[in-house]
């Protein structure tokens, strides 16, 4: 599966495109995570738990993704993005978007 931000690849042109697809997972930061943040915060710094808490949501929603693309029997995922939100103090909703489609050579 390819996964590109392009909106188109290099020598290969868009057969078929397959329709919108998307990933998404919620997650909770746990209360440890939290009071560690609200710690650093006093210093600065990065926060480590929460990026690495990030960086697996992106994973999973990147991961569910191309599971939907493959589904519907794509084999590129065009002009992917993320995007994050925030619900309440202690979810976020990560979501991976973009143009399920079939390539061929030009």
């Amino acid at each position: 599966m390819l996964i590109t931000t392009m909106n188109d690849v290099p020598g290969r042109r868009v057969e078929v495109v397959v329709g919108e697809v998307f990933g998404l997972t919620v997650r909770s930061r746990h209360a440890g995570a939290q009071i560690g943040a609200a710690m650093k915060s006093l210093t600065g710094g990065e926060l480590k738990g929460l990026t690495k808490n990030l960086e697996e949501s992106r994973q999973e929603a990147l991961d569910r993704l191309i599971a939907a693309a493959e589904a519907r029997g794509a084999d590129a995922v065009l002009a992917m993005r993320f995007d994050t939100t925030e619900m309440g103090n202690t979810w976020s909703e990560v979501c991976a978007y973009g143009t399920a489609c079939r390539l061929a050579p030009l």
